[in-house]
């Protein structure tokens, strides 16, 4: 579908929220929730990661409530406050922030594309998060390399670019890091990254840190080394790194400034967590 710019776009525009205190996160999808006037509910918690640090008991929590009689669940975990930023933990958040950060020209490394494709299919078992490709005038996909007019002059399109977004909300020292728990799904992910870009496509990788108090990125070899490798590996073979920050309000999350990555290795990052 074609790529439609709102002229007043800031970011992506929270629900209005309620705030507790966070009593406990359980059963990965779960939390409970102490509400301002005293009362106790069940929050979905949309996010299945280990969420290290940012599930401690006491901590202010927002929720946003939804009328859909058929939940089973009324309340939703969308934000968690701690020492020095607010943390988004809502998951499905990142990828449409990334989408309209995209369509509106805040990553510059993305540029030059039209359109894109949500949740592409691109093998047997495998989707990936955002198709980035071109349309002409008549709203058709052109092809990799395919030749356009495009006014008098003709250009030969940039490859189509397949993204997939992961959410980091781990912080430790100011260094944000990712996977929080082991992922063999997302280990998955950056190997049939690096199979499409073998093919003449452009992969990225892109980390959102939906928080505001880490200076460096790193991968988290000392919880899944593996994913740490592999992440190396594909971007060793063309495989791009896209890192941005998250400014998070009570109203609004918005794409921020790039993160810096730093590569160590697992020695070397465990003396740098440790500082």
């Amino acid at each position: 579908m074609p790529f439609l710019p709102d002229d007043n776009y800031k970011g992506y525009k929270l629900p209005p929220l309620i705030t507790g205190t966070l009593i406990k996160r359980y059963k990965r999808f779960l939390a409970d929730i102490r509400l301002n006037d005293g009362s106790i509910v069940t929050a979905h918690c949309p996010n299945s990661g280990s969420m290290r640090e940012c599930c401690e008991p006491g901590r202010k929590a927002w929720l946003s409530i939804s009328d859909n009689p058929k939940r089973k669940l009324k309340y939703t975990w969308e934000l968690l406050e701690m020492p020095e930023s607010l943390v988004g933990i809502n998951t499905i958040v990142p990828n449409k922030i990334v989408k309209d950060s995209i369509a509106h020209g805040l990553v510059p490394e993305l540029s030059g594309y039209t359109a894109f494709k949500p949740e592409i299919k691109t093998s047997e078992h495998t989707r990936l998060d955002i198709l980035l490709t071109n349309m002409d005038s008549d709203n058709n996909f052109l092809k990799n390399k395919e030749k356009h007019n495009n006014g008098n002059v003709n250009i030969y399109l940039q490859p189509d670019c397949y993204v997939e977004v992961k959410n980091c909300t781990l912080v430790q020292n100011r260094i944000a890091r990712f996977p929080d728990a082991v992922t063999t799904r997302g280990q998955k992910h950056l190997l049939e990254l690096k199979r499409l870009v073998e093919e003449g496509n452009r992969g990225v990788i892109f980390f959102l840190v939906q928080r505001m108090d880490a200076d460096y990125f790193m991968p988290a070899a000392d919880i899944d080394p593996e994913y740490a490798k592999i992440l190396f590996d594909v971007h060793k073979s063309g495989v791009e790194i896209i890192i941005r920050s998250a400014m998070v309000t009570p109203e609004l999350i918005s794409i921020g400034e790039p993160v810096p990555l730093i590569s160590r290795s697992l020695e070397e990052s465990l003396k740098l967590l440790s500082k």
